[in-house]
């Protein structure tokens, strides 16, 4: 059964897939912007959870929903919402969830 989790700039949607890894999918609305400004969110968010991938626990496919006042926030506040919904939905390894 699969969550979602909300927050002022992004929604995550996991659903468990029972392999030794975890997939990430991402949905930039036109809601958003032209297309420059759609993937320069994609790539913001994408490097965010990049730089993550050793603390984000495997099994689970992971959907962000990029919310409209993305648009005007910079790379931290894209990266502090990310590590939020993370820790929201319990999926940062244990040694790492305590920051």
């Amino acid at each position: 059964m699969g969550r979602s989790y909300s927050d002022r700039l992004l929604v995550l949607c996991a659903l468990p897939n029972d392999l030794p890894y975890s997939r990430f999918g991402f949905s930039v609305s036109r809601r958003i912007g032209k297309a420059v400004q759609r993937n320069l969110v994609r790539r913001r968010t994408r490097e965010s959870l990049r730089l993550r991938m050793d603390e984000i626990l495997p099994g689970w496919d992971l959907v962000w929903i990029a919310r409209t006042p993305i648009q005007s926030a910079e790379y931290g506040e894209i990266d502090a919402a990310c590590a939020r919904l993370l820790r929201r939905a319990s999926l940062l390894s244990e040694a790492n969830s305590g920051e």
